[in-house]
């Protein structure tokens, strides 16, 4: 795929990822920065490992609110503003990949982008609860 793109991109600078499994285990993955929104429940526990299950979506129902299901189209969106990119960071290997993806893009278009990733996303991960 790699490839693929790379030829498309006609020599401009192309990285290709994807979310392991399903863009929704970067949700799992900041869950804790999730609380309260979209009908997430207040103390809806951290996820464990959240790049391991299959059916995120499924997942993120079972942490909200009884009566509430996870809805793609209205959820992920409004989740996509709010998620905590430094937990994402910390807690999932393809968050991790897209970040430095991410700067080596910039780099390539000649623009200086330190510290990247940001420092403050290095912290240790928030142990379960």
């Amino acid at each position: 795929m790699r490839e693929w793109a790379s030829g498309e991109a006609g020599g401009l600078p192309c990285e290709v990822v994807v979310a392991h499994r399903e863009y929704e285990a970067w949700f799992l993955a900041s869950l804790v920065s999730l609380r309260g929104a979209c009908g997430i429940g207040h103390g809806a526990p951290p996820f464990p490992d959240p790049e391991r299950p299959r059916d995120a979506k499924r997942r993120l129902t079972e942490r909200m609110v009884s009566g509430r299901s996870y809805l793609e189209t209205t959820d992920q969106p409004a989740l996509s503003v709010r998620f905590s990119l430094a937990a994402a960071y910390q807690r999932s290997r393809s968050f991790r990949k897209m970040a430095h993806s991410f700067g080596a893009l910039v780099r390539g278009m000649g623009r200086d982008l330190e510290p990247w990733p940001p420092s403050s996303w290095a912290a240790p991960p928030e142990p379960p609860a």
